[in-house]
């Protein structure tokens, strides 16, 4: 019967995947007829790309208004050069803008099978539902709406979130060096994915800290302690657990033992900031770090939007109203904080207020910048996002919860320019790592991102504009 099972679920799969790629195909088709020129970013990547595949490597060939490292440029050369030699076609049609675009296409496949990989290892199997509940996970993440429309352009979306899946894979099966290396690709594509390197060792630390803090809870009950009481008993006993795990040389050496790997890329990182004077490299104007904490807040807004069949119901509300009433003076500390970060540390980066190609633009005119205390009465919808995102991964241990919100905040925070794209990776290990929903849900889940990529795919290649001081032909894009 189990045998059985496995067998359909790869039927159930394999139709998922050729059924995704075959739709790919068809809209990279469309993509490739509608631009035959770089778009966007593309007129940095693109040109790099391809001088990288006629063999000019030399510093004086990098194009200095590129802000990542050559991950995306070398691997693409390694994948389209061999046709060259293979079938004989020639450097313009191997270097070709639309031979570089199918890179990512191939990723997309990557990151599709990695998407079931890890859903079948983070994922309880122990449903005959679950089989069909993965399959519907993996094709609604691997269509969901920010990452797949940069599937069939040259960004480094796909090839940024292929080698972070892969090396939380490897992770997950324990093979660490070779998490680490995939870690250190992922970093040559985009920087800030050492971020998710690190988050791979947090994966680590936190498994050993819940086994620890398991066998510490058990101890207690058994000695028949008092319970330490008051408003954040919680919080400071895992907080006197911590410090007293930490003490301890046998711990921090089994964790060393462990997590060297990462530690290793860390230092190499460390030096890669030293020598570089900077984690950007090429124009760093346009990217300057700072403490954009609302970041956080878009990102939760950005998650309920996604995720709304998952974290969107009356009985959450209810819930969730209930929990405020009982903690009254939590919220509104939380509430004052929540108003002081907006009031303070709210920043419009040039390009989101010039650039009216991205659906940021849009947002930001018509909802933040229209009214000013649209920003305020927006905040109630911030910490209930943040409630509701916190309340799916309660399954998850409150040290994987820590690592993660860690990881996230040191992501995205620093980051001036609000960007959807910059919210992808976080998103999908965040619904990588929330219980499987009810098939209903997937569903619906599913069906909303098939309405949100056709209109934005619609939009892209038949609602064109031209700007008055230009001939070029522009689109709206995430």
């Amino acid at each position: 019967m189990g045998a059985g099972m496995a067998q359909l679920e790869g039927y159930y799969f394999s139709a998922a995947l050729s059924c995704t790629f075959l739709v790919s195909c068809l809209l990279f088709s469309a993509f490739s007829r509608a631009l035959r020129e770089p778009y966007m970013d593309e007129i940095f990547h693109l040109p790099q790309a391809q001088r990288y595949c006629e063999g000019h490597f030399s510093l004086s060939q990098w194009d200095p208004m590129i802000t990542t490292l050559p991950g995306l440029y070398l691997l693409s050369v390694g994948v389209v050069k061999p046709a060259n030699w293979i079938f004989g076609w020639s450097e313009h049609v191997v270097c070709s803008i639309g031979m570089l675009r199918f890179v990512n296409l191939l990723f997309s496949v990557g990151n599709f099978y990695l998407l079931y990989l890890l859903f079948r290892k983070v994922q309880p199997r122990h449903k005959a539902a679950s089989s069909i509940q993965r399959i519907l996970s993996t094709l609604t993440l691997a269509v969901f709406p920010t990452l797949y429309f940069f599937n069939f352009l040259y960004y480094t979306e796909a090839g940024s979130m292929f080698f972070t899946l892969f090396a939380y894979l490897m992770c997950l099966y324990g093979n660490h060096k070779t998490s680490a290396l995939l870690g250190f690709c992922g970093f040559m594509f985009r920087q800030t994915n050492i971020i998710w390197a690190i988050f791979c060792a947090g994966n680590v630390i936190s498994q050993k800290l819940t086994e620890a803090w398991k066998t510490e809870l058990q101890k207690k009950k058994e000695e028949r302690l008092p319970p330490i009481k008051g408003p954040f008993s919680e919080f400071r006993k895992i907080l006197q657990f911590l410090l007293a795990y930490s003490m301890s040389f046998k711990n921090l050496s089994i964790l060393f033992l462990l997590t060297w790997p990462y530690i290793l890329l860390m230092f190499l990182f460390c030096a890669f900031v030293v020598v570089n004077g900077g984690i950007v490299i090429g124009d760093r104007s346009s990217h300057e770090a700072c403490l954009h904490f609302p970041q956080l807040f878009y990102f939760f807004s950005f998650t309920l939007f996604f995720s709304f069949p998952h974290l969107l119901s009356l009985s959450k509300i209810r819930a969730f109203l209930c929990l405020v009433w009982k903690r009254k003076i939590q919220f509104f500390v939380i509430t004052l904080v929540s108003i002081f970060l907006v009031w303070k540390f709210t920043y419009a980066h040039k390009y989101l207020l010039s650039d009216n190609r991205h659906y940021t633009f849009y947002v930001w005119k018509r909802v933040f910048q229209k009214y000013e205390i649209v920003k305020y009465l927006l905040v109630p919808v911030y910490i209930f996002a943040g409630w509701t995102i916190a309340d799916s991964l309660k399954s998850k241990s409150i040290f994987w919860n820590l690592m993660f919100f860690i990881c996230l905040f040191t992501v995205i925070v620093p980051q001036k320019l609000l960007e959807f794209r910059y919210f992808i990776l976080p998103y999908v290990i965040y619904r990588l790592n929330i219980p499987l929903p009810p098939t209903s849900r997937l569903v619906c889940e599913l069906g909303c991102y098939a309405v949100v990529n056709f209109l934005t795919f619609y939009i892209f290649l038949n609602k064109t504009f031209q700007w008055p001081n230009s001939q070029d032909i522009q689109r709206f894009m995430w």
